[in-house]
Order: structure tokens, then sequence, then C-alpha cells
């Protein structure tokens, strides 16, 4: 079985910012904060979670091949 990959580097669309987070094991994130500008990013159309829209890695669940949570 494939390693999950749990950290992610989420780049802010608004600043640019990038910040490493560990993603939820059992849930899809659908709200994040901007640390720098505080821009409340949501997923794009048609994307899981802020992390398969924003991240370096997809969520668990898309890397289990579950589809989105």
């Amino acid at each position: 079985m494939k390693e999950i990959i749990l950290k992610s580097v989420i780049t802010c669309p608004n600043c640019g910012y990038l910040k490493e987070e560990t993603m939820p094991e059992d849930s899809c994130q659908f709200f994040y904060e901007c640390v720098n500008c505080k821009t409340l990013l949501k997923p794009k159309e048609g994307g899981c979670c802020v992390f398969c829209s924003y991240g370096s890695v997809k969520c668990p669940s898309v890397q289990k091949g579950q589809g989105c949570c």
C-alpha cells in the first residue's frame, strides 16, 4: 500500500504566501485562512478541498483513491 503523505504546502492565491500544514486524515478541509493576508480560502470550483486546490499534495482521501470526502 502506498504511504499517505500528510504534509502539504498551501500557496495563497491572493498574496503568494507559502505555509506547510498537516492535513487531517479522516476529513477534508473546506476553509483555510492565510496567516499572512487573512484571506479565507475555499476550494476552487470542482475542487475537493483547500489542499487539492492550493496545496502541493492532494488530500489523503484522494491519495487513497477514494475521491473527495
